[in-house]
Formats: C-alpha cells, sequence, structure tokens
C-alpha cells in the first residue's frame, strides 16, 4: 500500500512538471503557430534568473515564482519586437530564427555564468508516505502546476483579453476591423508563452542541475506533448501530459529512467499515428 501511494504521487509529480514544462511551448505554437526552438533556453534564462535572485539574497519564492516569469517575459517580449515579427507565416524561417536565438543564449550565458552546473536551495523538507520519504517539493510543483492551468483556462475563456487573443489569432483581419492591433496581440502572446517557460524554469531549478545547455533536456518533451494534445492549448496539454507523464513514471519505476523516455517517445509515435491532429484534434475540438 505505501508503494503504491509511493507512485500514485510520483505520477502526479510527473504530469505536473510534464505539464510546465509544456505550456509555454504551447501558447506559441498552439495560437500562433510559431515553433520555438529556444523555449528549452527561456526556461534556462527563468532558472538562471532563479539562482541570481536567491544568490542576492532575494526570498527564495519570489526567487522561483515571481522573478522567472517577469524578466523571461520581457526578453521574450523584446525579441518578438526585434526579430520575431518580422518572420509571421514563415514558419520554416521562424524555426531557424528561433535556433539562432537558442544558440546565441546558450553563448551568452556560458560568457556570463560559465559552463558549470549550479543550483537553487530546496526550500522545504520532506514528509513520509508510509515508509517511504519524499520531497515536499514535489506538493509545489504540482500546485503550481494546477494554478497555471487553471488561470490561463480562466484568462483564455473569462476575459476581454483572451477573447481578443483567440479571435486575432483565428480571422487577424476581422479583427483589426474592428479596432485591435493584431501586432500587439501577438506581442503579448509571445510574451506570455515565455514568461510560462520561465516560471518552469524557475520552479524546476531547485530539483534540476542548473546549466546553459539544460534547455536541451526539455525541449523534446514539450514538443511531444504539444503535438499530442493537439490544437486545444489547456485541455490538450493537461490529457497529453497526463498520458504521456503517466507512462513515463511507470515504466520509469519498473524499470529506469532512460527506459521511461524512450517509453513517452515510443508512445507518442503511436498516438500521433493513430490521432495525426491530437487528442483534441480528435475529441476536443472546442475546448481551449
Amino acid at each position: 500500500m505505501d508503494l503504491t501511494g509511493l507512485l500514485a504521487f510520483n505520477v502526479l509529480t510527473g504530469i505536473a512538471t510534464l505539464a510546465l514544462i509544456t505550456i509555454g511551448l504551447g501558447v506559441i505554437y498552439g495560437m500562433m503557430r510559431i515553433i520555438n526552438l529556444a523555449h528549452g533556453e527561456f526556461m534556462m534564462l527563468g532558472a538562471y534568473t532563479a539562482v541570481t535572485a536567491s544568490t542576492a539574497g532575494v526570498n527564495i519564492w519570489v526567487s522561483m515564482l515571481i522573478l522567472p516569469p517577469l524578466v523571461v517575459g520581457l526578453i521574450g517580449l523584446v525579441l518578438e519586437r526585434t526579430i520575431i515579427r518580422f518572420l509571421y507565416g514563415r514558419m520554416m524561417d521562424t524555426m531557424l530564427a528561433t535556433w539562432g536565438i537558442s544558440l546565441g543564449l546558450i553563448g551568452l550565458i556560458t560568457s556570463i555564468f560559465g559552463n558549470v552546473v549550479k543550483s537553487v536551495q530546496m526550500p522545504v523538507g520532506s514528509f513520509a508516505i508510509g515508509q517511504y520519504h519524499v520531497s515536499a517539493y514535489s506538493l509545489v510543483i504540482i500546485g503550481v502546476g494546477v494554478v497555471v492551468l487553471s488561470s490561463l483556462l480562466l484568462l483564455l475563456r473569462k476575459t476581454r483579453f483572451g477573447l481578443v487573443l483567440r479571435a486575432t489569432m483565428q480571422n487577424p483581419a476581422m479583427s483589426a476591423s474592428l479596432g485591435v492591433r493584431p501586432a500587439a496581440v501577438y506581442m503579448a502572446t509571445f510574451a506570455l508563452g515565455a514568461a510560462l517557460a520561465g516560471l518552469a524554469g524557475g520552479v524546476l531549478a531547485p530539483i534540476s542541475g542548473v546549466s546553459p545547455g539544460m534547455g536541451g533536456a526539455y525541449i523534446a518533451k514539450a514538443f511531444i506533448t504539444v503535438l499530442g494534445g493537439g490544437p486545444a492549448i489547456i485541455a490538450g496539454t493537461g490529457l497529453a501530459a497526463g498520458l504521456f507523464g503517466f507512462i513515463n513514471e511507470i515504466v520509469s519505476f519498473l524499470s529506469t529512467p532512460v527506459i521511461g523516455d524512450i517509453a513517452l517517445l515510443a508512445s507518442a509515435i503511436v498516438l500521433i499515428r493513430i490521432l495525426p491532429q491530437g487528442i483534441t484534434g480528435r475529441f476536443l475540438r472546442r475546448s481551449s
């Protein structure tokens, strides 16, 4: 029974982690159809923001939850205004541009901090599940994942900004005729996706080594989850993260984390082969 409880807790943590890793990419790709190859580096910038702020004596929770999305969101806004906005509708060009941004950010951070692994102090201790002790920080990850998905759903479905954003992405010409500035909406959407990636990096900093190349460990899982989820950003991310996170954690528990990652990739290939438009493209077309 204790082992079952431990496994269930690990599955929930894995699902929440995958959802956090993915949601920023889901906003940018799902709404703007931009393949952002710098998504992992946005997470890396969030992690380094947390490291720098906590080292400077800023409260650990502010360092992880507040500053990373603000800093990375601002960086995303600048990049959108200076580079991305000239490439809308040109998918291959945006892929090359964001790949170049990715390499540039890795080089910049390496020159500033060096190619060494840094860490953020774990802000909470542990608790017991029967005879097993697990990190209480996993509860923070689960809580942040739930709050982020719920807040984004409310933003898109219950606010004027969400209505304008969805309308602009579906028909920018019609939105412009009604007085909306599509360029401002694109800018805000890209900045939002970058901020969510920064938040994920800040939240995951205490449990992962923070290094210039850390983004590469997340980008593949994020893209797989976005493609598996389909066009509905929130529902797709939640469902795909639930499916892939469950498979990854169960297989990792029964074998090794490497085999778990292979099982995640294999299940994604099968899912996309069966459902080319993703889970929500087939079953939940009207969802957000």
